[in-house]
């Protein structure tokens, strides 16, 4: 019986075999079928190594899908028919996903166009703040306001420059999308926006598309079976559509109210006329998602993407990544002006990432402009802020199946948080700043 110390990974790479993966695997597909024996799915791990073991000549390494096909086996042999089936379905969708990757332009960082990318990437080069290192020395020598200042003007040139570009299509743009994933600074670039465009005599009107909700029951669930609020399906979509058409033909429409309280659109409606000088404004999560608006002609619309598009380097080489940040926004905006507990933002972050992947990121090819709201100082405010929880978290999470993604982020926030200094004084951000829609203290309202 040969003892099994390495297994071939798909891309050929030899690694160290961890009998442990086996049983959080199977756990893990237990769990979504209503297990929770963990002692069960340990037992069942030892049969497949066991197995394994006597399938495998001496000196030969197994590989992953070998050992993934006895896992199937011992599960049915086992009688446990609802957890094979789990694993299974999660087996073909990661074979799914790792099929896309490998089609060109499937990647979902694909669809950020480059031509942005490279100037943000530039921006940085030019300003020496592309890496982490330097980033440290404009603290450490005391620059960093300068940073600052160049970043904030940037952003402020990307959202004037879309004022510009509605302008020019004036009489033509009469529904105008502010997208993005969730805390990229959506609520204040909505509002600068609005600010450039009223100098010019024109005025947004904000439909709040999650009035729009379906009532609770009626609402999506996931595979888990909680409710979906992060899908474009639990809006009322034919009714967004049917509203906008009356309103961009002139007609007074009734907007709903949802209560969110009682999960249910309430009597109470609000008249909504559309005036000459009056563009609609949506500000959506999912405001590219076609099926929001498939009855307005296309050349009425103008779709405006924003997301903290950093490019910086760790010292490994490797880019922060967007998600991350964001991740740090929501937290502190969260506890800032909802009293919300950042390690339940932490726990739910991988259903906001799903709907990100599905909804959102497929579309944004197809938008007119690209805001970069990321400004290359606000990582050292949130380590200040949020460092010794991310290193909780990872310490917390390490061992724990069931959240090993929520590990996999604060382990990978910890890791950069090792690296970066820390700024405690946040009065270096000035008061009309998209940050201050994360950390408070800023002039606008949300």
């Amino acid at each position: 019986m040969a003892k099994i110390t390495h297994v071939i990974k798909r891309n050929g790479a030899v690694v160290p075999f961890t009998p442990e993966r086996i049983t959080n695997a199977i756990y893990r597909a237990a769990v979504a079928v209503g297990g929770r024996d963990r002692k069960t799915a340990e037992e069942l791990s030892r049969q497949v190594v066991a197995l394994l073991e006597e399938s495998t000549p001496e000196g030969v390494y197994p590989n992953i899908e070998q050992i993934q096909d006895l896992v199937e086996k011992v599960l049915i042999e086992n009688g446990h028919a609802k957890v094979a089936k789990a694993y299974i379905l999660y087996r073909d969708e990661r074979a799914r996903q790792r099929e896309k990757r490998l089609e060109p332009g499937q990647r979902p960082s694909s669809n950020i166009p480059w031509a942005k990318l490279w100037s943000i990437l530039d921006w940085a080069c030019s300003h020496e703040v592309h890496t982490v290192k330097l980033l440290n020395e404009h603290i450490r020598q005391g620059r960093l306001n300068e940073i600052v200042t160049a970043a904030e003007a940037a952003y402020h040139e990307d959202v004037e420059n879309a004022a510009n570009l509605i302008l020019g299509r004036h009489g033509e743009v009469r529904l105008v999308f502010i997208a993005g994933p969730s805390s990229s600074g959506k609520t204040t670039t909505t509002i600068k926006l609005g600010e450039h465009l009223a100098k010019s005599g024109l005025r947004l009107v904000t439909l709040n598309v999650d009035n729009y909700f379906h009532d609770l029951e009626m609402h999506p669930k996931d595979e888990f079976g909680d409710y979906d609020f992060e899908t474009p399906q639990a809006l009322d979509l034919p009714l967004i559509n049917q509203h906008l058409t009356a309103l961009l033909d002139g007609q007074e429409v009734q907007l709903p109210y949802y209560d969110f309280k009682t999960g249910k659109r309430s009597e109470k409606t609000t008249p909504m006329k559309l005036e000459s000088n009056e563009i609609i404004l949506i500000d959506s999560l999912h405001g590219l998602y076609p099926e929001m608006t498939s009855s307005v002609p296309e050349e009425m619309k103008f779709k405006l993407y924003i997301e903290p598009l950093l490019q910086l380097k760790d010292n490994e080489g490797r880019y922060v990544r967007w998600t991350d940040i964001r991740l740090m926004r929501r937290m502190l905006r969260d506890a800032v002006h909802r009293a919300y507990d950042p390690t339940q933002t932490l726990l739910h972050w991988h259903y906001v990432r799903t709907s990100e992947l599905r909804n959102i990121i497929p579309y944004v090819n197809t938008v007119d402009t690209i805001i970069n709201s990321a400004m290359p100082y606000e990582l050292p405010l949130y380590k200040a802020k949020l460092g010794n929880e991310f290193a909780r978290w990872a310490e917390e999470y390490k061992d724990d199946p069931l959240h090993q993604d929520a590990y996999e982020r604060a382990e990978r926030v910890h890791q950069l948080f090792e690296e970066i200094d820390a700024v405690e004084d946040d009065s270096i951000v000035p008061e009309n700043s998209v940050i201050r829609e994360f950390i408070g203290g800023g002039i606008y309202r949300y």
